[in-house]
């Protein structure tokens, strides 16, 4: 059996190395476009207080993705693969409002009979706080979720690749075709001169799935959203700061050797447009000093951006084509990609072996 995964993305990784692990012969095809998403993203894995926490597909989905990584790690080691970023530093909920850490740390309790890996729920001072995240405001205070982790999605996916390849993964550059018998079966990918033909092909080509869709009549309702973020170089050891959940969308994380992440904003309607722009980095900054106003005088190393495949539904879209033969599908993480599609991918390659040992698929089907 040969699968053919359009997309290099984290999900199509995912599902190639899945499959490969598995003894089947997978190809990658990715045409490396500028904005890719899992190149951009901050990779915050703490879906247990997300405001889409009472929408049961998406949750259901987000808790099974964070819970999975652990495990994805120890399959990842066992490949020679363990420079993946991923560390658990825990999450700091902030705000001034005493009332608005009341109601999470309600619904924190509540959700760690069902999910023990939450780990410790604190509520700390400001002064605690800043401890934990020095730059932070002087009169935050904040409710302490241990379980929360982050990582770098650059390191994953390589991991991801690399590993792949030891099981046999065939990665090709370029921009992938599909070959359809009218628009009821998909049989293979053409890359400029070359014919892959493929048993089953995963569609996971992020923002741009509906240019690769369009051949087939196919229309998901996925569109590139453009997020810009902000790397940040401190004069401080960074590798254990948490990752800072503020009421907003924004948020800031730590990584190992100085680095500190901003982001991001979440621009519907942007189009495959990927160039920086002065009100883009001004809305980042913006709400990273509201938040952490010791940051004010720290190097800023880089800015980012990456179009994220987002939809009307938080949760994306899995597994087969009902009317089209061979074509699955692995599309619309928004901007939760890194909790949900290291997992995603995994369901995605099952059901293409009839497996059925994780979250029914059948409630992300087109």
């Amino acid at each position: 059996m040969h699968i053919a995964v359009v997309g290099g993305g984290i999900a199509g990784a995912s599902a190639a190395y899945h499959l490969a692990r598995a003894g089947k012969k997978v190809t990658i095809i990715d045409s490396k476009a500028k904005g890719q998403a899992t190149a951009a993203g901050a990779g915050i894995i703490s879906p247990w207080l997300s405001k889409r926490v009472r929408i049961k597909p998406y949750f259901t989905l987000a808790k099974a993705g964070a819970l999975y990584y652990p495990k994805l790690l120890e399959l990842l080691k066992e490949d020679g693969q363990t420079d993946v970023s991923y560390k658990q530093v825990g999450a700091l909920y902030v705000s001034a409002s005493e009332k608005r850490l009341d109601e999470l740390e309600k619904l924190a309790y509540k959700q760690r009979v069902e999910t023990p890996e939450i780990g410790e729920i604190k509520r700390l001072s400001a002064e605690e706080a800043r401890e934990k995240f020095p730059p932070l405001r002087e009169d935050m205070t904040a409710l302490y979720l241990e379980g929360a982790a982050r990582v770098d999605g650059r390191q994953l996916l390589q991991a991801l690749l690399d590993a792949g390849e030891k099981h046999g993964v065939r990665y090709i550059q370029g921009a992938g075709e599909l070959l359809h018998e009218g628009n009821n079966k998909v049989s293979g990918v053409r890359v400029g001169d070359e014919t892959i033909k493929a048993d089953a092909i995963i569609a996971a080509a992020g923002a741009w799935i509906n240019n690769l869709l369009e051949p087939i009549g196919l229309k998901l309702p996925v569109e590139p959203q453009k997020g810009q973020i902000m790397h940040m170089q401190v004069d401080a050891d960074t590798s254990n700061w948490p990752v800072i959940l503020p009421k907003s969308s924004h948020y800031l994380l730590g990584f190992d050797g100085g680095k500190v992440v901003a982001g991001a904003t979440r621009e519907v309607g942007s189009g495959y447009d990927t160039k920086l722009t002065a009100a883009g980095m001004q809305e980042v900054v913006r709400e990273a000093l509201k938040v952490a106003p010791g940051l004010a005088n720290e190097e800023v190393a880089e800015f980012r951006v990456g179009l994220r495949p987002a939809g009307p539904n938080p949760y994306p879209i899995l597994g087969p084509v009902k009317d089209v033969t061979g074509l699955h599908l692995a599309a619309g993480f928004g901007p939760a990609g890194l909790n949900l599609a290291p997992y995603s991918g995994k369901l995605v390659a099952e059901a293409i072996l009839g497996q059925t040992e994780g979250v029914d698929i059948a409630a992300y089907l087109l």
